[in-house]
């Protein structure tokens, strides 16, 4: 008989490819990560992973096992959803990783549309970018990720998650008062090729967002500042630092004094917000209605 924890374990090695990540993911030590496995593959009787110079890797037996899992997994995240409405389901918490745009967008307004329509479900809010809120719904330390679409990012139709839109905003022109296109009604971003650029770090995924589209344009920009935060980019901006690409809604509430902002020539970069939970349990009476208020939030 194969136990459920210890495929949960085999997908967390496939996914983060050591067994020291696997472990910080999970909360053990890489020990306990290595005697499930040995565990499991005695349970089926198959080698089900081989370790190299770089990490681990699955073996085709692992392979064929972790397609069963996924599926497997899913269905027991439809079985707690199915015993959790039978018991009513009214009360809970639900853990909520986001961006922290995405925070101030939909998770904000969908906590205030819960305390009115749902009081007994309380929602936990943590701050973390799309390429980290994914893999913890995958690791189970948050229940919902909102996240962005990034080059690398686990597809709609990925086996392990439920992906539901929520919405999408274009990329304005973030350029210092005193720029040569400062007075354009629209920016050409071939305009900007030869500029400094200021941008947020590798691995955010609005980092994958702007050096697409300036790789569309013809260009690599030439990142010299770097910041996650876009209050930041736009003051490096306003000190003539250099220009920059922003999410339309994270220039709300900003000081733009010192900038001026243009929608993009032709077609706008865009990034597209959806949210993610594991599959199978879209239907848990505590995570569906969390997911709803995130989908009315964002379309209004």
């Amino acid at each position: 008989m194969i136990e459920a924890r210890r495929l949960h374990i085999l997908r967390a090695v496939a996914d983060h490819r050591t067994v020291t990540a696997a472990a910080a993911a999970l909360y053990l030590t890489p020990s306990a990560v290595s005697q499930q496995l040995t565990a499991l593959e005695q349970e089926t009787g198959h080698r089900l992973v081989e370790r190299g110079a770089k990490g681990v890797r699955l073996t085709p037996a692992g392979e064929i096992l972790l397609s069963h899992t996924n599926a497997v997994l899913a269905q027991l995240e439809r079985a707690e959803a199915e015993l959790a409405a039978y018991g009513s389901g009214e009360a809970g918490t639900v853990t909520v990783a986001a961006f922290a745009t995405g925070i101030a967008q939909v998770v904000a307004p969908a906590v205030a549309r819960l305390a009115r329509h749902a009081p007994g479900i309380r929602i936990r809010v943590q701050d973390a970018e799309g390429d980290a809120s994914l893999p913890m719904v995958l690791d189970r330390q948050v229940d919902v990720a909102v996240a962005v679409e990034y080059r690398g990012a686990p597809s709609a139709d990925d086996p392990r998650l439920t992906h539901v839109p929520l919405y999408a905003e274009p990329f304005d022109a973030v350029v210092p008062l005193g720029h040569r296109l400062a007075d354009v009604p629209e920016v050409p971003l071939a305009d900007l090729a030869k500029d400094t650029w200021i941008g947020p770090y590798p691995g955010n995924p609005c980092h994958d967002v702007v050096v697409l589209a300036c790789e569309s344009a013809g260009f690599q920009p030439r990142l010299e500042h770097s910041s996650d935060d876009f209050r930041a980019v736009v003051a490096l901006a306003s000190a003539d630092a250099g220009v920059a690409l922003v999410p339309r809604s994270a220039l709300r509430g900003m000081d733009l004094s010192g900038v001026v902002v243009r929608p993009v020539d032709g077609v706008a970069p865009t990034r597209r917000v959806f949210a993610a939970v594991r599959r199978g349990a879209e239907g848990h009476p505590l995570i569906r209605p969390v997911l709803e208020a995130l989908g009315e939030a964002a379309q209004a």
